[in-house]
């Protein structure tokens, strides 16, 4: 009988009374685990046995944590789900541990480049990309057809520039423009065309009779223009209701003459070997399960400490997904004022749950439950590993730019494409994305490398996933190795020297700004 087929189980910590079961497709009743453990009932891939007799209102310990309650007697070798267990109550951000946790030895990893586009702020672009802001949702159907027409006729005379993107979303206009909470969107609009892949090249396309007036989504001096662009401190606008358009192919006409004078703009620049400091890693979680928090997830977290160790930026984020393991994080922050801007997002997000009478059961989805994990606590336990164990160094709010390096908590929706917006605006240039139940996941911007958290998962959706972490699970690989697999394919994709899976199919989808409206 070989390691995968015969019977498995992982236990994440000596103090749990239970278990996840490893073998694709579950085991059967009556199945013969290692330890001499029998299996009352079939119990799938991924979901959790109980190891003692639980009875009724007895914790369920998982990652030396109750992540639930037994709802009934659960003999050993029962199957525990979310049918019979019940949900512990959400953690009182009153009485944190606030900055208590010292920082684990984290030597200094160096010897480590890749090579970037170096733009005129000091940010480093991992791709080298026109990107075209638009103001407006009414323009959307007008630049996708323009974009289509400069990927054909115009950017094969550029080589040196790798892809042409509109930055189409559905806000800016029919809303309380002035309203609480309209700073959000905006400021993710704008710090979005600020993205280090972008080159510092500013064009904007408005249809201009929108509410979010051009000047006010992009005011002069928002974007340091690349050298030697010759535009001074103005973007290059594009208004489709000014008098020179006439028709249609006239718009068309005005948006490709102005990407062309970006196109040569961006055609100039070259790589050059940039330190890993560079780098700005956004990590993040979709269609998870019970396996996310065992192995890719922890890899993620591994490959995290080796970037912040060689000096560079990673961030994690997913509000409700993290909210749960709180104290874990206040613990962590680098000082109390860190843990005290924790607090105040998480309670900025309680609120607005609270506005939309939305409740943590919520998160999970159906499909996290089919995949092992019975509720939200037991998925931020295993969220929270890709963060890795370095200190948290500093909190952005929704749609904020980054101002400095080390670990990062960017706050932002669990909603994948929100949450990607957002780390987009905050200035990441590579993205790392974890997926136990599968989602076809990415992004025009940056290059988004897809982990799959089983092996079953990798082996089907074998042009989608470039990392299978769930050879952690069988032992055929260990967290570490994984890791630095992760790393070392981090700083080729960062160089250009590979495309991940969702790059070579262009899956993406249209920017999803958060739009709360007020809080209060």
């Amino acid at each position: 009988m070989t390691v995968a087929t015969r019977p498995l189980y992982i236990k994440v910590h000596d103090a749990d009374n239970v278990a996840i079961i490893v073998n694709d497709g579950g085991l059967p009743a009556g199945a013969e685990l290692p330890d001499g453990l029998i299996l009352r009932e079939a119990i799938p891939q991924g979901h959790k046995v109980s190891l003692r007799d639980l009875a009724e209102g007895d914790a369920v310990v998982r990652y030396n944590v109750t992540v639930g309650y037994a709802a009934q007697a659960l003999p050993c070798g029962s199957w525990v789900n979310e049918r019979v267990t019940t949900m512990p109550t959400a953690r009182s951000l009153d009485d944190l541990p606030m900055a208590t946790r010292a920082a684990p030895a984290m030597p200094p990893l160096e010897g480590h480049t890749f090579m970037g586009y170096r733009n005129a702020d000091g940010t480093v672009g991992t791709r080298n990309i026109l990107a075209i802001t638009t103001t407006v949702q009414c323009v959307q159907g007008v630049v996708e057809h323009a974009v289509d027409r400069i990927k054909a006729e115009l950017l094969p005379r550029y080589p040196n520039v790798d892809d042409v993107v509109g930055l189409e979303h559905t806000y800016g206009c029919g809303v309380a423009i002035d309203a609480p909470g309209a700073a959000v969107p905006i400021r993710t609009l704008r710090n979005i065309s600020r993205n280090p892949n972008f080159g510092g090249t500013a064009m904007m396309v408005s249809l201009g009779c929108e509410k979010l007036q051009p000047e006010r989504l992009m005011p002069a001096g928002s974007i340091p223009i690349a050298a030697g662009a010759g535009m001074g401190d103005a973007v290059d606008t594009v208004c489709l209701q000014d008098e020179e358009n006439v028709g249609f192919d006239s718009m068309i006409r005005s948006i490709m003459q102005t990407a062309e004078k970006h196109l040569a703009i961006l055609d100039r620049r070259r790589r050059e070997p940039c330190p890993v400091s560079d780098l700005v890693v956004g990590v993040q979680c979709g269609g998870s399960d019970a396996f996310s928090g065992l192995t890719a997830n922890p890899a993620v977290g591994y490959a995290a400490d080796l970037v912040v160790r060689a000096g560079g930026t990673v961030m994690f984020s997913e509000n409700t997904e993290v909210r749960d393991g709180i104290d874990q994080l206040t613990a962590r922050a680098a000082t109390p004022a860190v843990a005290e801007a924790l607090v105040r997002e998480m309670d900025w997000y309680d609120r607005y749950l609270s506005l939309g009478m939305a409740d943590r059961s919520a998160n999970t989805s159906p499909g996290n439950k089919k995949g092992g994990l019975s509720n939200i606590v037991e998925k931020a336990m295993g969220s929270i590993v890709k963060s890795g164990s370095a200190p948290i160094s500093g909190v952005l709010s929704p749609g904020e730019r980054l101002a400095g390096k080390g670990l990062v908590f960017c706050a932002t929706p669990a909603s994948d494409f929100i949450c990607g917006t957002l780390q987009l605006a905050a200035g990441m240039n590579l993205h790392i994305f974890t997926t136990g139940r599968g989602t076809p996941y990415g992004l025009a911007q940056v290059p988004v490398i897809k982990v799959a958290t089983r092996s079953d998962l990798a082996r089907r959706w074998h042009d989608l996933m470039d990392i299978d972490a769930g050879r952690i699970a069988t032992g055929a690989a260990s967290i570490e190795d994984v890791g630095w697999e992760l790393f070392r394919l981090m700083l080729d994709v960062a160089s250009g020297k590979q495309q991940t899976c969702a790059e070579k199919l262009k899956l993406h989808n249209a920017l999803a700004l958060f739009n709360p409206g007020p809080v209060t």
